[in-house]
């Protein structure tokens, strides 16, 4: 799909969430759901639907590619949920993950590509694949990712620090493994797909280093999530870039540069600040704060729907092209299903007048 699309689609007045874990979980068995790709497929189209998005988002789950990677080094499957790097795994562990990738794949990421497939191939919708970034994957991978980070931005290499090597190994093996997926992705007929990094931020980066004149930031996440864009324009698919993490204004002109068609930021960020910084031909989207939607006491279905019709006014005032959504994928808590489900519709469906719900 062109820039264009997306754009048409922002000045349509669009809402949506990124929803398909809610709907995963009405289904009785969500675990048998996740390794049967039809399956998938449906919850991803059926989202989609009630949303009233022609935009079908593959369901998002950022431990799939870890898993993979982990699978692929040899690392216990029970293991691998708290799993970090203790040392370093060696110059050839990414041929050897590049060299298992090609073989039979994780039935996890099988099903995963196996919906995006089902999308292009039998609905009209289009097919919007889905990953974590390597730089996310990345600080999975180490038990302290922000010491080497440190220390990278203070000018050592991975020559001078054994630290500093490793993260350097585990995002090259991060890299791998992601670029691996979003090509499968593609091939299954992906037009755009959505990398989610959350950890490019005020954490695990410095602002002080950046200040500083550090190049860090543009070392090990820029240069990285380029890989991944470069890939996809090759294919002729589009960049959907989220990050959900606490930023600067520094980081999210870096992020700019990687001209996604929509870059998606968290309820952290006023994004009628951020339209004067971001290009106009990249819609942004989100941020009503859907973390907090499990509870009534914490955010109420009026409330939704009056921070809503406030960011649709605030946002119509800097004629920037916007999507109204969540500020990251609305993920199941057990036991609040229906809460979330009712403040997801209500910012879908509520009318307002001005910076007001109309009742």
């Amino acid at each position: 799909m062109e820039r264009q699309f997306y754009l048409d689609l922002a000045r349509s007045g669009l809402r949506m969430p990124i929803g398909a874990d809610l709907v995963l979980h009405e289904r009785p068995n969500p675990d048998a759901v996740l390794r049967d790709g039809r399956a998938l497929g449906q919850v991803v189209e059926e989202t989609a639907r009630r949303y009233r998005t022609p935009l079908a988002f593959a369901h998002m789950d950022l431990q799939i590619e870890k898993t993979v990677l982990l699978e692929l080094l040899g690392v216990p499957a029970a293991d691998i949920p708290l799993y970090h790097f203790l040392a370093d795994p060696g110059a050839g562990a990414a041929a050897r993950v590049a060299a298992g990738l090609r073989g039979a794949v994780n039935p996890a990421l099988q099903a995963h590509i196996d919906s995006v497939a089902y999308i292009a191939a039998t609905t009209d919708l289009v097919p919007i694949g889905m990953t974590i970034g390597p730089f996310s994957l990345m600080t999975k991978l180490l038990k302290d990712p922000i010491t080497p980070l440190y220390l990278a931005g203070s000018g050592v290499t991975a020559t001078e620090d054994p630290e500093v090597a490793l993260l350097e190994r585990a995002l090259d093996l991060s890299l791998t493994v992601i670029l691996q997926s979003v090509a499968a992705q593609i091939r299954a007929g992906a037009k755009a797909v959505f990398m989610a990094e959350p950890a490019a931020n005020v954490v695990y980066v410095s602002p002080k280093q950046i200040a500083a004149g550090s190049d860090l930031f543009e070392r090990y996440v820029i240069a990285a999530d380029r890989q991944i864009k470069t890939l996809l324009t090759h294919h002729g698919a589009e960049l959907i870039f989220h990050c959900c993490g606490e930023l600067n204004d520094y980081m999210l002109r870096q992020f700019c540069t990687l001209e996604p068609v929509i870059l998606s930021l968290g309820s952290s960020r006023k994004l009628w600040e951020d339209a004067a910084i971001v290009p106009k031909d990249i819609v942004l989207y989100g941020n009503l704060p859907s973390k907090h939607f499990y509870s009534d006491a914490v955010i109420t279905v009026e409330q939704v729907e009056a921070q809503a019709c406030d960011l649709l006014s605030r946002m119509a005032q800097t004629e920037h092209p916007f999507i109204l959504g969540s500020e990251c994928d609305i993920l199941h808590v057990p036991g609040s299903g229906e809460t979330i489900r009712k403040k997801a519709e209500a910012f879908v469906g509520c009318r307002c007048d001005g910076a007001q719900p109309i009742r």
